[in-house]
């Protein structure tokens, strides 16, 4: 597919852009009013959409399986729809994948998106005409609301890029299938286009050091406004353009003003990042997976992300410490309350029901209703019965970075059992921008910060059952250089912070730092 440009000099360019930016304003205050009046109305929407869901659902196959015609309410619906993961619900998705219809939403799905799974392999999400809006509307909404906030919208006299998966789709069951960023990227209005950045043909690229290359040739000499991304990804470009110009990515793009990020938490990057930039910019944080758009920060005032309440998914929340019953709590919004971990449980528009995504959040407001993400299921240390969740190690190792002036590239942490009583345990494969001058002061004040957020822990340490953690430093360009070894650099691949075996911190042991 190429793209025509159909701007003729760079006169009308510029003016094509301003005019842009002048239109965005009155746009960005009627997306900020529509958000504030669902803040309001987020309960009675949620019972909307479930009422909506069921409706087309009650003619699928799926709906016929679980006999929605006699579901009634909420209750109902948890009785006959089990929660279940991609492994449960796969039957279906094959049927799709054959080329059937009707199968968990009514026709076929617009795309199919492709993503990485665990047990699974890769997995096959379905996005439907009527879910697509929430995919893309969402990212929009999150940078017109923080726009409208700040009072400019000049970002749009610039160049945006969206460091996305390859656009290029594949045919499956006849369906459209590819990475979400990479379908995503075919949903950008034509009146964008002209804004945006890298070409079509580079972000086809496979190869992800190439793809970069190519990335920097089409945008160092740019105005650059918006960089969007997760990230590790974001770091490395920074790091490509710094080494290529010399300069600071806020000297190279004077005009750079917004950052907006998504994927994994932002706080182990955070500081890496803005020293690569050199100066202050806006930040905005937004929660996408495959199976939906869930919450984007709305505000540079307020804590956590808003969440997505009347975008075609009704949620469920369980009690983290449900999780594992047969028959867990399902509670719905009305009934969460602040300070409490969930597992996040979505059904959507696109045929997913009480589908559990694998993340964990935890609400700091209900009025109007804000989270943050805390986690995945599936990535915790319990080797020992302390249950270490992400946010936790996140937070331990990050607060010390602060208080010692150190910047973490990446970072993931395995239990190390002994068969020696007090002789186990966590330890902490960290990438450096530069090591802390004392690292065993440092990795005593991540473990003190540790034991003051979980008591578990805590209690392992004082009981001489677990020694305190200790840190092995991985060299310049671990992580990265490991991820390219297993073939996933780039993409939408991250590296799990937490585990409960050792695979992942044994295949690391090749890049750790020569020991001082």
């Amino acid at each position: 597919m190429v793209q025509t440009r159909v701007l003729t000099s760079p006169f009308t360019e510029l003016s094509t852009m301003k005019f842009k930016s002048f239109l965005a304003k009155p746009f960005a205050a009627y997306v900020v009013k529509q958000i504030r009046k669902q803040m309001n109305t987020a309960v009675a929407d949620q019972e909307a959409i479930f009422r909506d869901l069921l409706k087309t659902g009650v003619n699928t196959q799926f709906g016929k399986d679980h006999h929605y015609k006699d579901i009634q309410s909420p209750a109902d619906y948890r009785q006959a729809v089990k929660i279940r993961d991609y492994e449960a619900i796969k039957p279906y998705i094959d049927q799709i994948k054959e080329g059937k219809h009707n199968i968990l939403w009514k026709g076929q799905p617009l795309y199919l998106a492709k993503t990485s799974g665990t047990t699974s392999g890769v997995k096959y999400i379905p996005i439907s005409k009527e879910s697509m809006p929430n995919h893309f509307n969402s990212g929009r909404n999150a940078v017109f609301c923080n726009l409208a906030e700040a009072g400019s919208t000049r970002i749009f006299d610039g160049k945006l890029i969206f460091l996305s998966g390859s656009p290029e789709l594949e045919r499956v069951g006849g369906i459209p299938t590819g990475r979400l960023s990479g379908i995503v990227n075919h949903q950008i209005p034509s009146y964008l286009r002209t804004n945006q950045l890298p070409s079509y043909e580079t972000n086809c690229i496979d190869d992800w050091e190439a793809k970069l290359d190519k990335i920097v040739d089409e945008t160092i000499d740019q105005n650059m406004t918006l960089i969007s991304g997760i990230p590790p990804w974001m770091q490395m470009y920074f790091d490509r353009l710094t080494e290529r110009s010399g300069k600071k990515i806020g000297d190279l793009f004077p005009e750079f003003s917004v950052l907006v990020h998504g994927g994994v938490n932002f706080e182990p990057y955070r500081a890496r990042l803005i020293e690569s930039i050199g100066r202050p910019v806006m930040t905005i944080e937004t929660f996408p997976a495959s199976e939906g758009f869930f919450a984007f920060q709305d505000s540079q005032q307020a804590e956590g992300l808003l969440l997505n309440t009347n975008s075609g998914i009704y949620y469920e929340f369980v009690p983290i410490t449900d999780i594992t019953l047969d028959n867990p709590r399902r509670l719905s919004l009305a009934d969460v309350k602040v300070g409490e971990n969930y597992a996040l449980i979505i059904n959507s528009n696109a045929g997913l029901w009480s589908y559990n995504i694998g993340d964990t959040v935890k609400f700091v407001s209900t009025d109007p209703y804000r989270l943050v993400v805390t986690g995945r299921i599936k990535h915790f240390i319990s080797a020992f019965g302390e249950h270490v969740i992400g946010e936790e190690v996140e937070y331990s190792l990050m607060k010390a970075a602060r208080e010692q002036n150190v910047n973490i590239t990446e970072f993931t942490v395995a239990p190390m059992i002994s068969q020696e009583k007090g002789k186990s345990y966590h330890e902490w494969f960290v990438e450096f921008d530069h090591v802390p001058e004392s690292l065993a002061a440092f990795s005593l004040s991540v473990d003190n910060n540790l034991r003051q957020k979980n008591i578990y822990y805590d209690d392992l340490i004082t009981g001489n059952i677990l020694l305190p953690l200790r840190i092995r430093p991985l060299r310049k360009n671990g992580f990265i250089d490991y991820m390219k070894s297993i073939g996933k650099l780039g993409g939408q691949n991250k590296v799990p912070r937490l585990s409960n075996d050792r695979k992942l911190v044994s295949e690391l042991a090749p890049f750790l730092a020569e020991e001082q």
